[in-house]
Parts: C-alpha cells; structure tokens; sequence
C-alpha cells in the first residue's frame, strides 16, 4: 500500500481508502455484521489506515461497525465521519447544519465510534448557503479547539461547490465525485486551486455505486433499501454499459482497479474511497495500489470517450419530497 498527504491537514493516508456507506446496510441492500468486520479487519492487515463514512449510513450502524472494530487499534487509523444531512430515502435530503445540530451529532457519532476524537469531520452534501448563513466554520474551529476533532472538510454536492469551498472559504479538505464517466473535476479546473491552497481531496463514487465493476447490467432487482431503486432504469443501463468503453485497461487489471487507477493518476487526490462489502472486494481494490499508472495516452483516450458520450441525464434525479 502507498501512502500520501491529505493536504494541510499532515495525515498519512492509504491511498485506497475505504468508503463503509454500505456497511451501514440502508444504502446497498442488508448486510451481514460479521462479513463487514472481516472485510474492515483484512483491510487494515492490508495497509488501509482511511476510513470514510457518516451518521447517515445505517443511522449511524457503520459508525458503530467501525468503532467495535478498530477500538483496540485507533491511533493507527484515521477515521472520517460526517454531520448534517438527516435520514432519510429518496434524493430528497433534509439538512441541519446549525452549530446545536452538529454539536449533538458529533457527540452521538463520538459515542458509536467508541473514541473521544475524531480525525476528519466533514460537512456531508450542504449548499453554499447552508455554509453562510449558519457560520458553520466557526462551529468546526470549536469543535477543533475542544479537541474532539483533529481536522474538518466538506463533502460537496458538485465540483463547483469544491471550487468554492477550496477558493472562498479555506477548507482544509475536500470530497468530491471523480471516475472516468464524471469528470467534472477536470472540467472546472478543480484540482489547480486544491494544489495551490494544499487542500486534500477524497474522491468519492470512483465505480459509480458499483456499474463500473463490470459485474452489473442495469436490470438487477435492488433487496431491502438499496439507493440505486431511486434512479431510473435507463439511467442505470447508461451506467452498466460503461465498462464496455474501456475494455482496452483490462490486459493487465480488472474494471475495478481500472477505475480507481484512474483517479490515483491525479498527483491532487489524496485518497480515493470505494466502498467495499467483504474480503474479497478489498483484495481486489487494495492491489491497485501496486499497479503502474495508465499511460498518457490511455488518459487522453479516456478523456475522449468521456467528452464524447452522455453518461448522466439530470432529469434522472428527480426530487419527491
């Protein structure tokens, strides 16, 4: 496993990181507790010290998975959580983000992750207003001089909102959507100002919740609550036929390691996060960290299969309140 720097922040991160959305077993169909804590387990014996996730995710459960697991061993790991967006199903996401909010979220998220600090807290999805009118730094700088987070960052909504959060307001650290059928990041210049300000970036969605694998075609009945029954059937056909387009990565690497070398080869990212549900994904993901980079070449063919195909209808997201 190699290691970089998340920013100004100074950690030492696993350049794969591990993104535990779906071990909170709301977002990618139930899961079993004990398959979770091997796949945790194996990846920490495999050099993975990142780990990412949120009170949201199973109402806090993946946060709780986390904190059984790496109670004995938790200053060799950095643990990330997030505050702010409240439970809910669908696209629609109600949000507080007042300073008494994240004040008892970070408490309760403190409390099942069995530690009294923790390493990265970040804001999870607001809107740029939601960052000015509720003074929300001035509540991390708090939360920061009690000692009971090292640093914060901001989980955005786009690119843009990276752009603005790296530019106007400061943040330490970034996590943004980056893969090779969204390269938003790229388009907007994203990663120039993060290399100037020192500003880490967590990529986040590299396999695009699972349709960059190669493993999926779009018609999969979705068990239990699986966020990817939101998105029109299309949408997720769009996504299953991707893999096609890059067939020419697969000589020596699968889909998998593919798309998260992609997001490697950016000296900006710090680290990237997918999410892994049992011990042999771990396997797979952490041995990209051993793979060379994609050729220039590769690059600019990717670059050109992405600027060339419509991958993402945004009448697919749809809000219902």
């Amino acid at each position: 496993m190699k290691y970089r720097i998340l920013g100004k922040t100074g950690f030492k991160v696993s350049e794969i990181g591990f993104g535990v959305w779906g071990l909170g077993g709301d977002s990618y169909g139930p899961v079993d507790d004990n398959v979770s804590k091997k796949a945790l387990k194996l990846a920490f014996d495999l050099g993975v010290t990142f780990y990412d996730t949120s009170d949201l995710y199973g109402n806090g459960h993946s946060e709780e998975i986390l904190g059984e697991v790496f109670k004995n061993v938790r200053d060799k790991v950095i643990i990330a959580t997030k505050g702010g967006t409240l439970p809910h199903t669908g696209f629609y996401m109600p949000q507080d983000f007042s300073a008494r909010h994240l004040k008892k979220a970070l408490e309760r998220s403190l409390k099942r992750l069995k530690t009294d600090y923790i390493d990265l807290y970040q804001l999870h999805s607001p809107t740029i207003a939601d960052i000015e009118e509720n003074n929300v730094i001035e509540a991390l700088e708090n939360f920061k001089a009690q000692g009971k987070i090292r640093a914060y960052g901001i989980s955005v909504r786009s690119p843009n909102d990276g752009k603005i959060a790296i530019e106007k307001y400061n943040f330490p650290v970034v996590q943004v959507n980056f893969n090779m059928i969204d390269q938003r990041a790229i388009e907007n210049g994203l990663f120039d100002p993060s290399k100037e300000h020192e500003t880490g970036i967590i990529v986040r969605t590299p396999l695009v919740f699972g349709y960059l694998t190669g493993k999926l075609d779009g018609n999969e009945q979705f068990k239990g609550i699986d966020h990817r029954a939101n998105w029109p059937k299309e949408q997720l056909k769009t996504w299953a036929s991707a893999p096609n387009l890059f067939s020419f990565l697969y000589k020596d690497k699968t889909p998998v390691q593919a798309a998260l070398r992609f997001c490697l080869d950016f000296e900006a990212v710090s680290t990237v996060i997918p999410g892994m549900m049992n011990i042999t994904e771990v396997e797979e993901n952490v041995k990209t960290s051993e793979l060379k980079p994609l050729s220039p070449e590769e690059h600019q063919y990717i670059q050109q299969l992405y600027q060339s195909h419509e991958f993402y209808d945004k009448s697919s997201k749809k809000v219902k309140k």
